[in-house]
């Protein structure tokens, strides 16, 4: 099954990204219970995320992201989506 490297970059609101961090974090949560999301966390020195995903197909991940609030509430300014094959690692 494909690993894929998910960047974020947000929109300049840190009221907005406060308001639904909890809902963002909550559905973040679920995706790691299910085994679809491996890893996730903010950025440190710009405002945005690197998420790490396994699923069969990039549409699939593409829709599944669709649906993060944060997406939803259009604070995602950017998103990249790139297949990662990682060597070395708890997902090699």
């Amino acid at each position: 099954m494909p690993t894929y490297a998910v960047t974020y970059t947000y929109a300049n609101e840190p009221e907005v990204i406060a308001e639904i961090r909890p809902m963002h974090r909550e559905w973040l949560s679920q995706l790691l219970e299910e085994g679809v999301l491996l890893a996730s966390g903010p950025k440190v020195s710009v405002p945005g995320a690197l998420l790490i995903f396994r699923v069969d197909q990039l549409d699939e991940l593409a829709r599944l992201l669709d649906r993060d609030p944060f997406d939803i509430a259009g604070v995602i300014e950017e998103r990249v989506i790139e297949e990662w094959n990682p060597l070395f690692g708890p997902w090699s």
